[in-house]
């Protein structure tokens, strides 16, 4: 069986910003991947009235996906109506059963807006659910058994909604396939004026790169100039035993912040 992983993510353009570098380079290994914005992102314009801009974002996430060799998976909901409730949760447990995944990529739980700490709980539980036969999804789809592993990206300006700094566990080198990360990013079109406009990030091309840079710093590690960061949720009810597929995938691509790894056992 193809190995698959599955990118679920809040609205049009976050999987770029902060998880498709990893994507590509589980493309290029030889993975299947999967890509699915819950949002429509129908609030994502200061020009176009909702109905358009949803049309917009679609055909732009489409191209988005295509540009990463992605399998797009329409989105559920529109903006701020992402809750954490039953319907929504059966329609993305379903999108992971067609997916078979063994890993995961979803938004971080702490970050600055409820559409993605949202999503990510819907992801992890929709994830929870991929061997649970009784649980049923809209629409039914198959049961797997093998093992899951979710991992969370780094939030929005790399800090919690307290604005408490976060810090990966796992970096992954996305120097190599940074101009596709870039093209998929720029295919999301709609968005320069209203992300200049709403959170002033004075081109969200260059924001992007910034951040990739900044997470990169975070490595200390001189051969990485550009970075995604992840940090692995736990493994009890998703698999077997605790596991890292994502390093083991990725090879020297993959940094585990040995740092972070000592931390988690402080007490």
């Amino acid at each position: 069986m193809k190995n698959s992983a599955i990118a679920i993510f809040a609205h049009p353009d976050d999987i770029e910003f902060v998880a498709a570098g990893t994507l590509r380079l589980l493309q290029q290994r030889g993975w299947e991947i999967h890509y699915l914005n819950v949002s429509t992102g129908n609030c994502g314009s200061l020009e176009f009235s909702p109905a358009k801009t949803r049309r917009v974002r679609l055909q732009e996430g489409r191209d988005a996906a295509k540009i990463l060799g992605a399998h797009f998976h329409p989105p559920l909901c529109d903006d701020l109506e992402i809750l954490y409730e039953v319907k929504t949760l059966r329609r993305i447990s379903a999108i992971i059963r067609e997916s078979r995944a063994s890993i995961v990529l979803t938004h971080a739980p702490h970050d600055y807006m409820e559409d993605h700490m949202n999503t990510c709980r819907l992801a992890v539980t929709a994830a929870f659910t991929h061997g649970m036969p009784n649980f049923r999804s809209v629409p039914p789809r198959a049961t797997y058994a093998h093992d899951v592993t979710v991992y969370h990206a780094m939030p929005h300006g790399l800090r919690d909604g307290l604005r408490r700094r976060v810090v990966p566990g796992l970096f992954v080198n996305t120097a190599a396939v940074h101009p596709t990360k870039l093209a998929a990013l720029a295919a999301h079109r709609s968005q320069q004026g209203w992300l200049d406009a709403s959170q002033g990030m004075n081109s969200y091309l260059r924001s992007m790169e910034e951040m990739s840079r900044a997470v990169a710093k975070l490595a200390k590690n001189r051969g990485f100039q550009l970075a995604e960061g992840w940090r692995r949720h736990l493994h009890l009810g998703f698999s077997a035993n605790d596991m890292d597929p994502l390093r083991d995938a990725l090879g020297k691509d993959a940094l585990v912040n040995r740092a972070y790894e000592k931390s988690l056992d402080r007490v």
